[in-house]
């Protein structure tokens, strides 16, 4: 039996693998029969590609036997969201309403990067159908489970991403965030998770949900661990006409030195109102410990976020117009009332919603002529019961479904890049943390996500799921 690489980074099963430690072969099988074990247990794959793991991790070996030089990403292993065009499978989205679709013919242009680099595709990932909620509780394949408390939601709607990536199974894996997607469920699994600039990684072979506001992203369990990989994801695809022609300029990372000079400024207001004492009491300890002086009530904010609904449900009923119509049965119950009503909005509201967008688009970004980063909540709340209807914030009962995602949809409305860390104090479960900078630089996101893991507030995986 190899060493368990769950508990190994990136770098380290490089170093491995070049040495001739490790071969990619040893580390395919012992994935996916630790996938076999224990995903009955947390429910995230809905497809595992056994067959494709086996033939890349032999191309692998065979590079290393010939003393061929590799990537950072060789041999490692990783799952993608079930909205991801993957070669000769189904493009699921979640749901049975595209069961009997033809095959991709081609994988998404991310797995292409990812596979031109030499990592191991594992398998494709549960998530809220249609990529349209905050638990992945799917109505079809089950609800997936939480790492940290198997009786827990994982969030959403990349649920099976972050769970995949929390429990241990992977070192990697991507997601989307249209509203929160990637952000909630790391927050609540307690993973990394990049949400980058608008635009900045190609969305070509990822099934859209809304056009205007979906993005591409990754989960990792450590700051190095996700530089890697978005060192890799970035680039310009001349395909893709959703991407901005900033993405031509790759910023590739150094995670090695950290900058204690970040200016930080914490949002307070509304992202202090709909949290609980919990999450309060984890954005003051980080803030104290951050040197953090100041913070801005940013006006507009729940004006930002009901515009985020109205964009998200015209875009989606749109999408879904035709096969409303023709087969209303197929659809998840609870996400069908929500996509016809989105399909009848007026046109004014949502030309108002955008004109609204690019006012609050500028008011944000005239905050970062003073600041580097802004601090937030990722989630009201920890994880909530599988099952579980309602939330108390702020002396008001909220549907989770619809309000895991009330701290981050004012964000990704803008397009603004984030990373949520998981920050864990004492024997609570993990609560995410927003590092929010301005358009198209990640690279401070990163280095304020290295300050927070240099001084231990990143939750550390020292207990993987058993």
């Amino acid at each position: 039996m190899i060493e368990d690489i769950r508990f190994l980074t990136i770098s380290e099963i490089n170093k491995r693998l070049i040495r001739g430690d490790l071969s990619a072969m040893e580390i395919a099988e012992f994935t996916l029969s630790a996938i076999d074990k224990y995903n009955p247990v947390i429910n995230a794959w809905t497809e595992i590609t056994s067959n494709r793991m086996l033939k890349e991790a032999n191309i692998i070996d065979k590079y290393l036997i010939s003393k061929k030089k590799i990537s950072k990403l060789a041999g490692i292993p990783y799952a993608v969201k079930n909205l991801f065009d993957v070669c000769g499978y189904v493009t699921l989205v979640g749901s049975t309403l595209f069961a009997n679709d033809p095959v991709a013919e081609c994988d998404a242009y991310l797995i292409n990067k990812l596979n031109n680099n030499g990592a191991l595709l594992s398998g494709m990932l549960n998530m809220d159908a249609y990529a349209y909620g905050f638990t992945t509780e799917n109505s079809y394949y089950g609800p997936t489970r939480n790492p940290c408390d198997l009786n827990r939601i994982a969030g959403g709607s990349s649920g099976g991403s972050a769970a995949a990536v929390a429990s241990g199974l992977v070192h990697f894996a991507l997601g989307s965030d249209t509203n929160g997607s990637i952000r909630v469920p790391s927050s609540l699994c307690g993973v990394l998770g990049l949400k980058p600039t608008f635009g900045r990684l190609s969305r070509a072979g990822m099934y859209p949900f809304s056009y205007s506001l979906d993005h591409a992203g990754h989960f990792a369990r450590n700051v190095g661990d996700l530089v890697d990989v978005y060192n890799v994801l970035q680039g310009l695809d001349k395909n893709d006409l959703s991407q901005s022609i900033k993405s031509k300029n790759k910023v590739f990372l150094d995670y090695n030195g950290y900058d204690n000079n970040i200016r930080f400024c914490l949002l307070s207001g509304y992202f202090y109102t709909w949290c609980n004492n919990e999450v309060r009491n984890i954005i003051d300890v980080v803030s104290k410990a951050l040197g953090v002086k100041y913070d801005i009530d940013l006006s507009d904010v729940e004006l930002a976020r009901s515009s985020a609904f109205i964009i998200t449900a015209a875009e989606g009923g749109n999408l879904y117009w035709s096969k409303l119509l023709d087969n209303p049965e197929l659809f998840e119950p609870f996400s069908r009332e929500r996509l016809l009503a989105g399909s009848i909005i007026p046109a004014n509201w949502y030309i108002k919603a955008q004109r609204f967008r690019t006012y609050f688009r500028h008011k944000v970004n005239d905050i970062f002529n003073d600041f580097d980063v802004l601090i937030a909540p990722a989630t009201p709340c920890s994880a909530t019961t599988i099952g579980q209807k309602f939330i108390r914030i702020n002396n008001t009962d909220l549907l989770i479904r619809a309000n895991m995602g009330i701290l981050t949809q004012p964000i990704s409305f803008i397009g603004l890049p984030v990373i949520t860390v998981p920050i864990k104090i004492g024997d609570n479960l993990p609560i995410g943390i927003q590092l929010i900078a301005a358009p198209f630089r990640e690279d401070l996101c990163f280095k304020a996500a290295l300050l927070l893991e240099k001084n231990g507030f990143i939750m550390k995986y020292d207990n993987l799921i058993n």
